[in-house]
């Protein structure tokens, strides 16, 4: 038996070369792109913003709209986002407080709409009601209760969360 060497011929030490060196270059062009697709989705969440609005004595059993400002932060790019909220105290004195967001189209639901929606929420984009809880109306068009704020209460100053569909209608 005759041992051989193997030998690289000249085409394909070049082939490889090319082969590594095209796929360095690939790559040196790709993992930039794939990090700015990637690394927002990474970044970690902040859990538990709440953002003061109002003093609670300010508040009263009939519902109340009260803007507030949120950071609001889209990939890179920061903005502030004003929002709105309205807020009532129960009976007990438990703080609600109901996103304006109708669940039909998105419209922006106000209290009291008059002729007949007498201490409901009523939407006039197309006729949603809302009772003061925020249980839709059956019969009208949205389909789900409108979405709470999470409240929370310090110094005086009530706090609003993100909102959540609202469950305990």
């Amino acid at each position: 038996m005759s041992e051989r060497k193997q030998q690289v011929s000249r085409r394909q030490f070049l082939n490889y070369t090319l082969t590594g060196v095209g796929g360095f270059m690939g790559a040196a062009m790709l993992a930039p792109m794939v990090r700015m697709a990637v690394d927002p989705v990474l970044q970690p969440k902040k859990e538990g913003d709440f953002v003061a609005v109002t003093e609670v004595s300010k508040l009263t059993k009939e519902p109340q709209r009260f803007n507030f400002k949120i950071e609001q932060v889209d990939a890179w790019y920061t903005s502030e986002v004003t929002k709105a909220a309205w807020v009532y105290k129960k009976e007990n004195d438990e703080i609600v407080a109901l996103s304006p967001i109708c669940k039909h189209l998105g419209c922006v639901v106000n209290w009291e709409g008059g002729q007949g929606h007498e201490d409901r929420f009523y939407c006039p984009c197309h006729g949603g009601l809302y009772e003061k809880s925020g249980k839709n109306v059956p019969g009208t068009p949205p389909l789900a209760p409108l979405d709470s704020y999470k409240t929370k209460v310090k110094d005086g100053t009530l706090y609003l969360g993100e909102a959540v569909p609202n469950m305990e209608v």
